[in-house]
């Protein structure tokens, strides 16, 4: 029997517990708001399947927006696909160097379309820009190239360097450089000298007598993809006068005297296989000449736009069996924006002729002018320079 002091400490212990527990049970359930406006907002309630279907019905969406994307980009630029890759397997040398010759430039320099093009600027001259022979004239154009490419490898090229590079890339193909030391003119070798670097290590080539008005970032609109082409070309001449032949050698010209290409590209295999051909063809037979009126059909914009032409046609690069004809020089006059086909992004003649007021291109600061040819011909005679004022 519990006595009366006993009791009572017992009973003072429950009585302790009991607010003890009581306390912490209202410190832990009372909110402690000060008004309406400091309460939790209530979380409204979502039916889970409807919560599945908002979900599929936003997937829906993303995915018919990727697809207007893609179709606005297609119709804009009229593009097939790109052609495909090449497997490489590997050739011992011995019967590389019994194949054709595009064969061997295509295994030596292998094309990859999903690679970036290399930032390289390339431009050739008798002198380098720290020289004190460089022209003066040429100082403000070729300072524009690094000016508006700040990261990319910007390099002048003279005839004695060039010499060494190509057979420093080409000593695997002996056809090359036996070709290009058999030109007989600096300015063949020039011509050469473009597809062969662009051939090997990609980037861009320009002239020295040309300005860069906008880096080449701009040139490609920036909804299409830098995997899907391989090569950015432009219009030289479109002429729609009745005595074009008179002046061009084709009724749509691309220039060559700014390029920019990924390596291994099959427009340049294809390019410097033709021209290695008819050098040693013609020094075989004795017909190599110093003839200036040659040089546009041999290695310059001729051949250039011949070999384009036949790319844009070659079954081996693209299907052929849905297409409507041959593309041809209707395919690209009078352009005023950028077309696709296949790999290659033809430029309208403003980007690389604008101010020359003539076959409509626009003005320098006309949106679509990226490059200012001055046209200086320096390796032709006097009378033949500036051919583009006849237009005028």
């Amino acid at each position: 029997m519990l006595s009366f002091k006993k009791a009572l400490v017992l009973s003072l212990a429950c009585l302790t517990l009991f607010f003890i527990f009581k306390s912490q049970h209202a410190s832990s359930t009372t909110p402690n708001f000060r008004n309406a406006n400091d309460m939790p907002r209530p979380t409204a309630w979502v039916n889970p399947a409807s919560k599945e279907s908002a979900k599929k019905a936003a997937q829906k969406a993303a995915q018919e927006a990727a697809q207007q994307a893609a179709d606005k980009t297609d119709k804009a630029f009229n593009t097939p696909d790109a052609p495909p890759k090449k497997p490489k397997t590997q050739i011992p040398m011995d019967e590389l160097r019994k194949r054709p010759l595009t064969e061997q430039l295509e295994y030596q320099f292998p094309y990859d379309v999903d690679t970036k093009t290399p930032a390289y600027i390339w431009q050739t001259w008798k002198y380098t820009p720290n020289q004190g022979q460089f022209d003066e004239m040429f100082r403000e154009p070729e300072a524009s190239w690094s000016i508006h490419h700040p990261s990319f490898v910007h390099e002048v090229i003279t005839d004695n360097v060039a010499t060494h590079l190509i057979k420093h890339l080409y000593a695997s193909v002996p056809e090359i450089i036996d070709a290009y030391n058999t030109l007989p003119l600096p300015v063949l070798k020039a011509d050469f000298f473009r597809y062969l670097i662009l051939l090997a290590r990609g980037g861009i080539y320009s002239d020295i007598d040309t300005t860069a008005l906008k880096p080449a970032s701009e040139w490609i609109p920036s909804d299409v993809p830098p995997t899907t082409y391989g090569m950015v070309i432009g219009i030289e001449a479109d002429p729609d006068r009745l005595d074009w032949a008179d002046w061009y050698s084709r009724r749509i010209q691309f220039c060559q005297w700014t390029i920019q290409s990924k390596p291994g590209h099959p427009v340049l295999v294809q390019v410097v296989a033709n021209i290695t051909r008819e050098t040693l063809k013609r020094k075989q037979s004795g017909k190599l000449t110093t003839d200036t009126k040659s040089i546009i059909e041999f290695t310059g914009p001729a051949v250039w736009t011949d070999t384009i032409f036949a790319y844009f046609n070659n079954p081996d690069y693209f299907d052929m069996s849905t297409s409507k004809g041959n593309i041809t020089w209707e395919n690209f006059t009078n352009m005023k924006a950028p077309k696709k086909v296949g790999d290659v992004i033809v430029l309208p003649i403003t980007s690389f002729s604008p101010g020359v007021e003539t076959m409509g291109a626009g003005k320098d600061d006309d949106p679509m002018a990226f490059v200012k040819h001055k046209f200086e011909g320096t390796w032709k005679p006097e009378s033949e320079r500036h051919i583009g004022e006849i237009f005028n």
